[in-house]
């Protein structure tokens, strides 16, 4: 029975291990996670030939009590340039929340093309009551996304953290 007790143990580690390189790929697929430092960036060729038109969709989940918005509805950019625009935060209710935005692109392919530099996404959020944020986002869009994408668009939904509302703080 230990031994096989044993050899279960070591295929379920296995497999896990076997799925790491399986994930990586999917997260670089859907733009997932994808960080990359400035250095790699400032070798990025901007495309002034083309234009691209960033639309920004806000959503808020799970009753969370947070009003959520960009600054800018829309920026317009050349593909390869470095793009900084700001969203605000708000917590509208009488308690402490945390929260975490999870992005989507529009169409999807952009993710494989989109390199985020600094998100308030990569973190979650802890808001005061009555607590105003302007949380930035930096990205590049590489110049080898396909020539007939020329407006995409970028959401982000808020869900609040599940046991952190404030009251074991």
């Amino acid at each position: 029975m230990m031994k096989k007790l044993l050899i279960v143990a070591c295929a379920m580690f296995g497999f896990g291990f076997a799925m790491v390189p399986f994930y990586k790929k999917l997260c670089e697929v859907t733009g997932l996670n994808n960080i990359i430092k400035p250095d790699t960036v400032t070798n990025t060729q901007v495309d002034a030939t083309r234009t691209l038109t960033m639309e920004f969709d806000v959503n808020v989940r799970s009753d969370l009590p947070w009003s959520f918005r960009p600054l800018e509805p829309r920026v317009t950019f050349h593909p390869g340039e470095l793009v900084n625009v700001e969203f605000e935060v708000r917590n509208n209710s009488d308690r402490v929340v945390t929260g975490q935005a999870i992005p989507s692109f529009g169409p999807q392919l952009v993710g494989r093309h989109m390199r985020k530099l600094d998100c308030f996404c990569f973190t979650q959020q802890t808001l005061a009551p009555g607590e105003v944020r302007q949380m930035p986002v930096v990205f590049v869009v590489e110049p080898s996304l396909p020539q007939d994408v020329n407006t995409v668009t970028l959401s982000y939904t808020f869900f609040e953290v599940e046991g952190k509302s404030g009251k074991d703080s």
